[in-house]
């Protein structure tokens, strides 16, 4: 597994790593996830992100990491934790850490980050939504004095909001979800570049949007999915077209195409079983896509440059849908 640096903070992290999310009672029973973080390690990774908000992730890292006799750069996250959570509450915050420490087994956490910091209405953060200031800022610097952690980062799902908060320099890393993927290019315009002028490490989440870019759905791009617009169905056309051509599963390009950038220093998998880490693992050894593959795959990301009105978060491939919901 080659490795990359998570920018300034000179961390060396495996290109692909391991996300805790399906790691958690979410995606796997616990022998199915012990086996996968298992066999990830054994085959080069060597960072693992979870959080608070992924069920019992922490805990189960917290029981299979002291059998692994290699090191392993863990990143853990406020928010959510303890209920009710008060995001501008030093104590309700201090609290999640220890938490944290107690459930993963460890004195310290190499990478804390604040989770969703750029979605007000999730969690509350700002006192002054200018100028980022707060508890949760000066927790995290008292906390990198006395060694608890190591870094500081943000992760979240926003294009736009996001990279106000980059700017304020106040963080080492940002870990940025569903808007940098083969199809879903949003993060190209500020996110990523705030980042890289700042010299933050950039770790990617869901690149396969959630099991959207996991595999295919030709008979419901073809005639069902209701909720899909008309225009991405046809872009989907147009990729699986594509990937005819190429005789390469959907995965795997999907995967090899955030790799594919020099910029992401590391991109999470979120495999459940030890089968999905081997095949994850597997594409990214194949290295980055060729830049005649490159150049088709922005072709079609250009048919739909900006998310359609209406289309949910996570595509429901396979899953009823029951419409947008409330305005």
């Amino acid at each position: 597994m080659k490795k990359r640096k998570l920018g300034r903070t000179g961390l060396e992290v495996s290109e692909l790593a391991l996300g805790g999310l399906f790691i958690s009672s979410h995606g796997s029973v616990f022998e199915d996830a012990r086996r996968a973080i298992r066999r990830a390690v054994e085959l080069g990774v060597n960072y693992i992100d979870t959080a608070p908000g992924y069920r019992d992730s922490e805990e189960v890292l917290g029981k299979v990491l002291p059998e692994i006799d290699a090191p392993i750069i863990l990143s853990t996250k406020l928010g959510g934790r303890p209920q009710p959570f008060q995001p501008q509450d030093r104590a309700c915050l201090m609290r999640s850490v220890e938490e944290s420490l107690r459930l993963l087994r460890r004195d310290s956490i190499d990478l804390l980050m604040i989770h969703e910091p750029d979605r007000p209405g999730q969690y509350d953060w700002w006192p002054d939504s200018e100028d980022f200031n707060g508890p949760v800022v000066d927790l995290l610097a008292d906390l990198k004095r006395q060694g608890i952690i190591r870094y500081t980062g943000l992760g979240g799902t926003t294009a736009y909001e996001m990279p106000r908060i980059l700017r304020t320099g106040k963080f080492d890393v940002v870990l940025t979800a569903f808007n940098y993927s083969l199809l879903w290019r949003e993060a190209e315009h500020e996110v990523l570049p705030a980042a890289q002028a700042l010299g933050m490490g950039i770790i990617i989440g869901s690149p396969l949007q959630q099991g959207g870019l996991a595999r295919r759905y030709d008979d419901e791009i073809e005639s069902g999915a209701p909720w899909l617009s008309k225009p991405r169905r046809v872009q989907f056309r147009a990729l699986y077209g594509f990937l005819d051509e190429l005789g390469m599963p959907l995965a795997e390009v999907a995967l090899r195409f955030v790799l594919s950038n020099p910029n992401i220093a590391c991109t999470l998998m979120g495999a459940r079983s030890e089968d999905e880490v081997e095949k994850n693992i597997a594409y990214a050894s194949r290295g980055p896509l060729t830049s005649d593959i490159l150049r088709r795959l922005d072709d079609i990301a250009a048919m739909v440059p900006f998310r359609p009105f209406e289309e949910p978060f996570v595509l429901p491939f396979g899953r009823p849908y029951r419409g947008p919901g409330q305005a």
